[in-house]
């Protein structure tokens, strides 16, 4: 698509994957808040979030609270799912993929909310009295916030998602696990999807502009940059929070996953 545009009148931000940086989405939504006050015939004002609010960063809980009571007002909003949020939902679901939500991060947010990790792993608790007391500590509002997420959102020539789309598969029949999870085929395509198709999910050092695709994970919680793509008519630019890392250095290993067409991505 040569010039892609959102309709006039509107102007839309779209934030990258947060996992629980909150320190740096107070930081980005004051910068987004100035901006569209200064935005010129921007009479219409949304903000989209990619998904990925949670895991690996220490304040998961405190991004959910921010969303639900802090956002700028006279915004329209869009919360979309990441897979992170599909796992922590398959871990209430079926506790036994408790293992794999712990190493993709879940016991950050597990300690946000409270949950005594280190002595449920001390008396080598059973999977179900993990769930238990995550579902003790996670709020109501909290647990509604997450149940109502979005796959996909739309504005004039850019669609909104996760982690991507099937390259040849119509934009209506895609599959949600897809919109989640998918990497290298849809990484590499240069099919023309219909639309420019904003995502997260596979974090890169900049927000990655391709003719078909941008990328805006900028891999917050180990790169200290969280970054959201401002679009009004057929202007782009990025508006990027800075902060220095609150935690301990993260373990690269950590970000090493299997794409969708098995070839290994380092993350880090």
């Amino acid at each position: 698509m040569e010039h892609p545009v959102v309709p006039a009148g509107h102007v839309v931000y779209a934030v990258g994957d947060i996992h629980g940086r909150a320190d740096l989405l107070a930081l980005l939504l004051d910068q987004i808040k100035a901006d569209a006050a200064a935005s010129v015939g921007a009479k219409k004002k949304t903000l989209v979030f990619v998904g990925d609010y949670i895991d690996r960063g220490p304040e998961s809980r405190c991004v959910v609270d921010l969303l639900l009571g802090a956002l700028p007002t006279g915004f329209d909003t869009h919360f979309l799912k990441g897979n992170h949020e599909e796992m922590m939902f398959e871990f209430l679901e079926d506790p036994s993929s408790l293992g794999y939500w712990l190493g993709n991060g879940g016991a950050a947010t597990l300690e946000s909310y409270g949950v005594d990790v280190t002595g449920l792993r001390r008396d080598a608790a059973k999977p179900e009295a993990w769930r238990d007391a995550f579902l003790s500590a996670l709020p109501e509002q909290h647990r509604r916030f997450f149940e109502s997420l979005e796959l996909t959102a739309s504005f004039g020539d850019y669609l909104f998602v996760h982690a991507g789309i099937r390259p040849g598969v119509p934009l209506k029949a895609q599959n949600p696990q897809d919109l989640l999870w998918i990497r290298g085929e849809f990484l590499r395509s240069e099919e023309d999807f219909g639309k420019v198709v904003v995502h997260g999910h596979t974090p890169k050092d900049a927000p990655e502009i391709r003719a078909n695709r941008i990328g805006i994970d900028t891999g917050a919680f180990f790169s200290n940059r969280l970054t959201a793509l401002r679009l009004q008519e057929g202007s782009r630019r990025f508006l990027q929070a800075e902060a220095a890392m609150p935690t301990t250095p993260p373990d690269p290993m950590q970000y090493e996953f299997i794409d969708d067409l098995g070839g290994s991505i380092e993350m880090h």
